[in-house]
């Protein structure tokens, strides 16, 4: 039985009609209006439902992209290997990998910097100085919200939103209102910050280490995100409660030694990654991967300070109490995994879309028929509702013929369009649990005319600054 439904498979497979072309050296198969197409597409939507609805199933959203990435690659395994054309797959998938590779190293050293800089409590003590301050609700809300502007583009968006949070909770006890509305906030400027940084956001990163916008490039969209930030702060800040919240009781954690030196050496590999690209043309994880042997080396300083430590106070090895205790490979352990392999299962199965053939269809339609300023606005919006990395990994695949005016319009749009719901960017996702109950989708989308309105000016500005 197993061997005449396999018999069929194949049959099916190999009579479907195919449409070789040729691009490049290697030849691909026409699947874009077979059922096998259909099927693929099907299995990507379907798992993507379960993505949007993570928070309500508590299903983390790297399984279900995992899978289909898996089914899809078969599914075109089958047809061209029914067709004794295995090594396209083989070259395509290798292709894919590659792109996923660079991403995962270089976003493995940044989150293992920013949890060895949590550990050592540098965001805590930035938490502390602005709870301890007394500042009014007006100045907090300000504060926070330019603090994530000008965080984000270093720390990216995720972690920066979520230390701003961190302060506004503390601060904000019996609140709610204004918790709500700087929450929105430092979404917004989370995502307007990220937004002209290549180490702000995920799609500005793919989009330096694509090689479609140098490094220095992305600070001409700076003016435009400060726009698409300044002009929902403004308005909103009149929706504030007057007054000054309670000063806060309770221990507070102080900075950690080291904790500073570890910021220097985050900055330093920074500037690594970006001499690499700039200077030696060499693709920038390789300066991340050597950024993280300063931080190894660090480690091994202080994992030397705290046997002497021990030695001389007589503590049992990894005391609490041990100001010098410091393991650089709990911190790689810490990273972002679920993010990470959600990031696998995006890559390999929208670039398994692109081999079939949809991507560019729908390049051909949206940037052919649309034109490329309005194809790159419903970029944006599109973020909003689906998550800019699919949608911009999917851009970055196509790759439309476009200026590079038009090409830091894209980042601008996918960077600030997640702002638009609070689902559509991981900034608000993550601050929707933080914040349960406060920070709300409906909070949010009563405020999403008044976001727009910073959207279409941000654009504005881009046209008026860079045109």
């Amino acid at each position: 039985m197993i061997k005449q439904y396999t018999a069929l498979a194949l049959g099916l497979l190999m009579a479907t009609p195919l449409w070789a072309s040729v691009e490049g050296s290697g030849v691909k198969l026409e699947l874009t209006h077979t059922w096998v197409g259909y099927l693929a597409i099907g299995i990507f939507v379907f798992a993507y439902i379960f993505v949007i609805l993570e928070e309500k199933i508590h299903l983390r959203k790297s399984k279900p992209v995992l899978l289909a990435a898996g089914l899809i690659w078969i599914l075109i395994a089958l047809v061209y290997n029914s067709h004794n054309m295995p090594h396209e797959v083989e070259s395509a998938i290798r292709h894919n990998f590659l792109e996923y590779g660079e991403l995962f190293f270089f976003l493995l050293v940044a989150m293992t910097y920013i949890n060895a800089m949590l550990e050592r409590g540098v965001f805590d003590a930035l938490r502390n100085w602005l709870v301890d301050k007394g500042f009014s609700y007006r100045s907090l809300f300000w504060l926070t919200g330019i603090l994530a502007f000008f965080i984000s583009p270093v720390a990216d968006n995720l972690t920066t939103a979520l230390i701003m949070c961190a302060v506004v909770l503390a601060v904000g006890t019996g609140k709610p209102g204004f918790v709500s509305i700087a929450c929105i906030n430092i979404v917004v400027g989370a995502n307007a910050g990220g937004a002209f940084s290549p180490f702000g956001d995920i799609t500005t990163l793919m989009v330096w280490q694509k090689g479609m916008v140098d490094f220095s490039e992305f600070f001409v969209l700076f003016i435009p995100s400060a726009v698409n930030f300044l002009i929902p702060a403004f308005v909103m800040q009149f929706a504030l409660p007057s007054g000054k919240p309670a000063k806060v009781q309770g221990d507070q954690e102080e900075l950690k030694f080291g904790g500073i030196t570890i910021v220097g050496l985050f900055l330093l590999t920074i500037v690594t990654a970006v001499c690499f690209h700039n200077f030696l043309h060499i693709p920038p994880v390789f300066g991340m991967m050597l950024g993280l042997a300063y931080l190894k080396f660090y480690g091994y300083y202080l994992l030397q300070r705290s046997k002497s430590w021990t030695a001389a106070t007589e503590a049992p090895p990894g005391s609490a109490s041990d100001p010098y205790d410091f393991d650089v490979f709990s911190k790689i352990a810490q990273a972002e995994w679920d993010t990470l392999f959600f990031f696998y299962g995006v890559i390999l199965a929208v670039g398994g879309l692109g081999f079939i053939g949809y991507l560019g269809m729908a390049s051909e339609f949206v940037y052919g028929e649309l034109g490329a300023t309005t194809a790159n606005v419903l970029v944006g919006i599109l973020s909003a509702i689906v998550d800019n990395i699919p949608v911009m990994f999917a851009v970055l695949t196509m790759n439309p013929e476009m200026s590079h005016f038009q090409w830091l319009l894209v980042t601008l749009t996918a960077g600030v369009g997640g702002s638009l719901l609070s689902v559509g960017s991981a900034a608000g996702v993550a601050l929707m649990g933080q914040a349960r109950g406060q920070y709300t989708f409906f909070g949010h989308l009563k405020w999403t005319p008044v976001i727009a309105l910073g959207y279409g000016a941000s654009i504005w500005a881009h046209f008026l600054v860079n045109g």
